[in-house]
């Protein structure tokens, strides 16, 4: 999606990129088709809307269009918007002063688990103590592979099986890991093929039991549009600090 997204965005700057003189109706059809393939790779209507119009703003003077680098300019300005778009600076978790948690939530088949895994290899790998935890009681499996992701990257984990609630593997996990001075506790929740309100439910026990430092949801990234959706009904319920796109 990305891929095809950036060859679009390339064929159409690259055509106005060697212009001179540029005039309001050259802009104006440029930013058309660059929201057009914004529209085509499934990137939210109102985001599209507001990085046409925000770069419409920058490059609308007289002195800009008449200047013989005004189509270097839009580039220019085009670039510096996608990457403010996208994100442009790195944003490290939140921490705390002792122990801190991380609420790991998505739908099944998003990577959660892997993610989880992946996350508590990264901040061990940065020097610090971490934990996870399979708080997913819901799937023998899931336990099993959360278990053999821990041994792959040397985290230790805590579990208790399926036959408790999936709050008190997390309250207990999260003690556990305070009581060994870890810095970080990653509490790896259960996924549904869709948001219900069981799930929603459950992570607010959750949420209320520990009071979770960071609460990240993990979306596929060729969810699309849909993923904005399912980011709002999760943020509504349990507020989300951040997401992770696999």
């Amino acid at each position: 999606m990305f891929e095809t997204l950036t060859d679009r965005l390339t064929s159409i700057i690259k055509s106005i990129s060697n212009k001179g003189h540029l005039t309001e109706k050259d802009i104006d059809a440029t930013l058309k088709e660059v929201r057009r393939a914004l529209l085509e790779a499934d990137v939210n209507f109102k985001v599209a809307r507001s990085f046409v119009t925000s770069i419409k703003e920058q490059v609308m003077d007289e002195e800009i269009l008449s200047n013989i680098t005004a189509g270097q300019h839009v580039v220019k300005v085009t670039h510096d918007e996608l990457i403010k778009t996208l994100g442009g600076d790195s944003v490290e978790l939140t921490k705390k002063e002792k122990h801190n948690t991380v609420l790991m939530v998505g739908l099944n088949g998003s990577g959660k688990t892997t993610t989880s895994a992946k996350l508590a290899k990264h901040l061990k790998d940065s020097g610090q103590a971490v934990g996870l935890v399979a708080a997913d009681v819901h799937r023998p499996a899931a336990i099993q592979q959360l278990s053999v992701l821990a041994d792959q990257v040397g985290i230790s984990l805590y579990e208790a099986g399926t036959e408790v609630s999936a709050a008190k593997v997390s309250i207990d996990g999260y003690e556990a890991g305070k009581n060994r001075n870890f810095d970080w506790t990653i509490i790896d929740t259960a996924g549904r093929f869709q948001v219900d309100n069981e799930l929603m439910d459950e992570l607010e026990e959750i949420h209320k039991s520990i009071n979770p430092t960071e609460v990240l949801l993990v979306v596929d990234a060729m969810t699309g549009q849909e993923s904005v959706n399912v980011a709002q009904d999760f943020h509504d319920r349990i507020g989300l600090t951040g997401l992770v796109l696999t």
